[in-house]
């Protein structure tokens, strides 16, 4: 065997080579991703019309069609269809009415534009206008099979880390309303399963390599799957700023992978030979295209007089004059969406602690009629209640601190990159929260959000290493396994009505709520 191995067959005979392959790859599993996304399309697009514009007899509004945020974000996306920006308008349950010129609005575009894009297709009602959600909460479950496929190596784990996230209740909350969290969800774990893949890529790539081209930095060009990491993450930064939270552990993630994958190929130094040559496309992909595509959201504000402060600069010339008067103008709309971020203050009945979000201490409220009587809302009883309560399923949530606990305790014991990888994307969407309440920050539950489908593969991680190799412990740990999904299917179930907006007897619906905190 010489030094320059290049041939498959000589390759498979290095321990090193072998290490290098992927556990899984992208092309199996599928009729497993396809039922359990059939799943998650069920429960998202039945009834997603309600809650719906409710008449009276006598043809008098009675009940609303667009609930909690819907009224700002379906509107800011009807608006988008008639200038191309967002508008100034009188908005209400049944109302958009334009009343001047562009609105300042603190979140990007772009969910705001699929918004539209459901509004453009099925109309100004609320399927048009929470379709998109729907359809990207579907999306984020298909992406979770299979990137728990491919980093456990298991259909059946990827399996079980989408039938977890199907069942959680904020999830399936957020996939029916009108609001950004879902987008934002979607592009922060498609950013992951890109980044996942393109691992792969590097490793497979190395594997293959002389050893020779392994210690020059290997051949490792040509990485489509970074530079769509580099979109989704854009995408995303384009929904909310907040992703710069999952941005922060992302990018060094992507690094620290392949310093790690050429460790395993026996390089001397191999952080520093990655940063020699992969500092530039990294860069490029997860900063550079991010900034492009985050501008590119931005395209109808550029376009249109319309936009808020489109015309900041041109009366204003002695403010950064070098730059073109557009440029400024952005800018400074910018620094006021920071400055309305970083001030926000005020008080909601929903907010709640980022650190009370694992044992969902307080959630939220979107729709919730007072008054139900027999008649009304389908009510066959005295009194009725019926309501949307964004909040997760609580065999999910719980689970969350033991989770991350045990994570970190497999990261420590035996280096896996899963288990640190997915547990420090759960902490990104939780903790740098809790910077944001030293500022007294208003926040919600909801937030959290983004850190739903890691939690989701951690606890399928988790239940793979139960199941062991075989023998006693693998039939046991079979069991505790499917025990546990089984759980939080029945409890997802179990608060259904007080998720999708259900009619129930009051005294049902006090039963679910197993807390004052939760009323």
């Amino acid at each position: 065997m010489t030094a320059t191995l290049d041939r498959p067959v000589e390759a498979a005979r290095e321990p090193w080579r072998q290490r290098l392959q992927p556990l899984a790859s992208g092309h199996g599993g599928w009729l497993a991703t396809l039922v359990v996304t059939l799943v998650a399309a069920l429960l998202r697009f039945i009834r997603l019309d309600l809650p719906a514009t409710t008449l009276n007899a006598q043809g008098i509004r009675v009940g609303p069609g667009k609930i909690f945020d819907e009224i700002y974000y379906a509107c800011d996306a009807q608006n988008l269809l008639r200038y191309g920006v967002e508008h100034a308008t009188v908005t209400g349950n049944d109302r958009c009415v334009p009343t001047g010129g562009g609105a300042f609005v603190v979140h990007p575009p772009l969910g705001k534009w699929l918004i539209a894009a459901g509004e453009q297709l099925f109309g100004v009602n609320t399927v048009g206008w929470r379709s998109a959600a729907a359809l990207f909460g579907v999306l984020t479950v298909l992406v979770t099979v299979r990137v728990g496929r491919r980093m456990t190596g298991s259909t059946l784990l990827g399996a079980a880390a989408g039938l977890l996230l199907s069942f959680d209740g904020l999830h399936f909350v957020q996939s029916r309303v009108a609001m950004l969290d879902v987008f934002l969800c979607f592009f922060v774990l498609a950013t992951f399963a890109c980044l996942v893949v393109d691992r792969d890529r590097v490793r497979e790539r190395l594997s293959v390599s002389t050893l020779e081209q392994v210690e020059a930095g290997g051949r490792t060009r040509g990485r489509r799957w970074l530079a769509l990491a580099g979109v989704m993450l854009g995408c995303a930064l384009a929904t909310k700023w907040s992703a710069l939270y999952a941005a922060g552990v992302l990018l060094p993630l992507a690094v620290g992978w392949e310093a790690a994958a050429r460790r395993t190929a026996g390089v001397c130094a191999p952080w520093r030979t990655t940063l020699r040559h992969s500092s530039v496309p990294v860069l490029a992909a997860l900063v550079v295209l991010p900034v492009v595509v985050y501008v590119a959201s931005w395209a109808g504000w550029f376009v249109t007089d319309l936009g808020w402060d489109r015309h900041w600069a041109d009366t204003r010339g002695t403010v950064a004059p070098y730059l073109p008067e557009v440029v400024r103008s952005f800018w400074h709309y910018h620094a006021e969406i920071f400055h309305f971020h970083s001030t926000l203050q005020a008080s909601h009945p929903y907010q709640s602690h980022p650190l009370t979000w694992p044992i969902l201490q307080r959630p939220v409220s979107y729709y919730y009629p007072s008054k139900i009587t027999a008649g009304t809302y389908g009510c066959t009883t005295r009194s009725c209640a019926r309501e949307v309560l964004a909040i997760g399923t609580p065999a999910l949530w719980w689970a969350m601190i033991p989770a991350a606990l045990l994570l970190a305790a497999r990261w420590v014991a035996h280096r896996d990159w899963r288990a640190s990888s997915l547990l420090l994307v759960v902490l990104a969407g939780v903790l740098p929260w809790e910077v944001n309440d030293l500022q007294h920050r208003t926040m919600f539950l909801f937030y959290a959000l983004p850190a739903v489908p890691f939690l989701c593969l951690g606890i399928a991680l988790l239940l793979g290493w139960a199941l062991g190799r075989g023998g006693r412990r693998r039939l046991v740990g079979a069991a505790a396994a499917g025990a546990y999904v089984a759980l939080v299917v029945v409890n997802f179930f179990y608060l259904y009505p007080v998720l999708a907006a259900v009619t129930i007897p009051y005294s049902q619906w006090s039963q679910r709520m197993w807390f004052p905190s939760w009323i």
